[in-house]
């Protein structure tokens, strides 16, 4: 499962890559973000992108418990997108020594701990 969480942040990070360089070779974001506005499809895709940034977002803030790490992880999210999360996913792979699903997604307990006793 591990490996193919790291060749799925892997293959995520390339397309998008790709994708937005094409995008950007073809027109400007700023001038075409212009006339895309008035579109119902494009203003829904766009508030669909960012609830499921938001939402992913609540599993990194969870995840981290220095403010500092949230906000810098929420810019990112914001700005960057999939480019972001899928680096997030990646990190967290990478960054657990002993790999299960259970450290992937749950905070670890002595950071927990530490979490807890700084917010009293």
């Amino acid at each position: 499962m591990r490996a193919w969480l790291i060749v799925f942040c892997c293959v995520v990070i390339t397309c998008m890559a790709v994708i937005t360089t094409i995008a950007s070779l073809d027109r400007s974001v700023v001038v075409a973000g212009v006339g895309l506005w008035p579109d119902p499809w494009f203003v829904a895709t766009l508030a669909d992108a960012y609830f499921a940034f938001l939402t992913f977002y609540l599993w990194v803030a969870y995840k981290e418990t220095r403010w500092s790490r949230r906000l810098g992880w929420l810019i990112a999210i914001l700005l960057l997108g999939n480019f972001a999360m899928a680096a997030y996913l990646l990190r967290q792979i990478l960054g657990t020594r002993a790999y299960s699903v259970e450290s992937l997604l749950l905070r670890d307990s002595t950071s927990a701990k530490n979490f807890e006793n700084a917010s009293v």
